[in-house]
């Protein structure tokens, strides 16, 4: 489990696939830290630590992983948020996060607002998944709170220091990003719909 806030930015530095699976090595300031079984959230996604040589460290990524996020759109070079689990006395700064990405989302604008910025996103409504105004969505693993709530659509307020400390100063429009809707949002449309719809 995680809570949605961003420990360290990874940067990948290599990208081997075998068969299917994709393997991605990253250098993190936490990789001395990391151990071999261990799950990271990368851009939201829980990941397993396979390797680690104290200065990198390697994760594996399956087909099923690669089709329903944005890791089949990493490259060399780009900055990846992570997060580590929750430690079972740690504190639920952000919300309740369980590293499984339920769609991609894409930026569809970027504003700047005096020192802080907006970004609007949009996402496949027809997958049943919803935000609510003031309520918690999951972006590239970050914890944020949704406004300007719509059918596909919300917005988020980022502040200076989540925009230097995360990967949202790399985001552009038209990029994919992952999306993790509220847990208890999911069970509540669950119960509401059923399991015909």
């Amino acid at each position: 489990m995680f809570t949605g806030i961003i420990e360290a930015l990874g940067e990948i530095k290599n990208i081997e696939k075998e068969g299917t699976n994709v393997h991605f090595t990253l250098a993190a300031s936490l990789a001395p830290e990391l151990k071999i079984d261990q799950s990271v959230a990368h851009n939201g996604v829980c990941l397993t630590v396979v390797k680690t040589d104290g200065v990198n460290y390697t994760v594996t990524a399956i087909d099923e992983t690669l089709q329903k996020t944005n890791l089949g759109d990493w490259s060399i070079g780009q900055k990846v948020n992570l997060e580590r689990c929750m430690a079972a006395d740690g504190r639920f700064d952000g919300h309740i996060v369980q590293g499984h990405v339920d769609q991609v989302g894409e930026v569809e604008n970027i504003s700047e607002k005096d020192g802080s910025w907006v970004f609007d996103f949009g996402f496949d409504p027809g997958k049943s998944n919803v935000t609510v105004e003031k309520g918690s969505i999951t972006i590239n693993g970050t914890s944020l709170t949704c406004f300007n709530s719509k059918n596909g659509k919300f917005s988020v307020a980022i502040i200076p220091y989540t925009y230097e400390h995360t990967n949202f100063h790399q985001l552009k429009i038209g990029d994919k990003v992952n999306l993790e809707f509220d847990v208890i949002g999911k069970y509540i449309q669950r119960i509401i719909r059923g399991y015909d719809n």
